[in-house]
């Protein structure tokens, strides 16, 4: 119960990290004009400081070792050392989807997406928890937590033209589930948190980078980059976020680390909007409200039950 209690705590903790780095990459993509290339400095940053930092130490350099004698030992396959890109990819969805479906809509889709995936993959057993049963709690928990962010953000619901470009942001969602399960692998096998938070973020900024190849082609390099520091320290917050998940994740299985993680944005969030709010932005009741929600949805999942 202690261990469940730590897990919960620390992707809550990365969720509110999160939430920080939303705010300083989307402040970042509307200086640059470019969500893309926003993210891949995020990614970029956050990976050069993990170079910088992991293989310099003993620790690091062994990590890398044991990683590479597990591939070599098929003890775990290349796919489930790429979750990084599943990151990327909602990254690029975001920049794809947003202006067509709105923030709110977007969000929906990936919180759904993402708890669908994180049950059937806990009970598939593919993270390093094991096998976790669908039993009851665990599924109100999912369904609570989707209706909860939905609360959240229904003041920002939009009645879109067309809704199948949410199609992409449930992909997006899909593979977050995925990425925490393989990233928890890629833990077990490394035995090192910062030696996994570098390979997620080196698969993540590769495919950025093919992704920014194309965009920029078509839109050309920014006029300007921008001259406050702050603005550069999205990678930085994502290093802690993915590692809190890499930690949590072998306690608490995948499920909970993006409930945990969704309620400690959610929270971040609420928390970043009263300190600095975004201009012409009011904090709304049902913010309060489906924030609060969410944070039921996580004690509801974790409660023991049956099949």
């Amino acid at each position: 119960m202690a261990r469940q209690a730590l897990g919960a705590g620390v992707a809550f903790a990365g969720g509110v990290f999160l939430a920080a780095q939303g705010r300083i990459n989307g402040e970042l993509g509307h200086v640059l004009g470019d969500g893309f290339l926003a993210a891949l400095v995020s990614f970029g940053g956050g990976l050069v400081l993990l170079l910088l930092a992991v293989p310099t130490t003993r620790r690091g350099r062994a990590g890398f070792r044991a990683l590479r004698t597990a591939l070599r030992e098929h003890r775990i396959r290349w796919w489930e050392c790429v979750g990084g890109a599943c990151g990327a990819f909602f990254v690029a969805t975001q920049g794809l989807t947003v202006a067509a479906l709105g923030v709110a809509v977007f969000t929906v889709a990936v919180v759904a997406a993402q708890a669908t995936s994180s049950l059937l993959v806990d009970r598939a057993g593919i993270g390093p928890a094991g096998p976790r049963a669908l039993t009851a709690p665990r599924v109100a928990g999912a369904l609570l937590a989707v209706l909860s962010v939905g609360v959240a953000v229904s003041d920002d619901l939009g009645s879109p033209s067309a809704l199948w470009p949410a199609l992409l942001p449930a992909l997006a969602g899909i593979g977050l589930g995925w990425q925490q399960a393989v990233n928890g692998l890629v833990r077990e096998a490394s035995g090192s948190t910062p030696v996994t938070t570098a390979v997620n973020f080196a698969t993540g900024t590769a495919v950025l980078l093919a992704v920014c190849a194309v965009d920029l082609l078509a839109r050309g390099l920014p006029a300007t980059a921008p001259d406050q520091p702050w603005l550069y320290l999205g990678g930085a917050l994502g290093v802690v976020t993915i590692s809190t998940a890499v930690l949590a994740v072998r306690w608490i299985g995948v499920l909970l680390v993006g409930l945990c993680q969704v309620a400690g944005q959610l929270v971040g969030a609420l928390a970043v909007d009263l300190v600095v709010p975004a201009a012409g932005q009011q904090l709304a009741p049902v913010t309060v409200l489906g924030t609060a929600l969410t944070l039921a949805a996580v004690v509801v999942a974790a409660l023991p039950g049956r099949r």
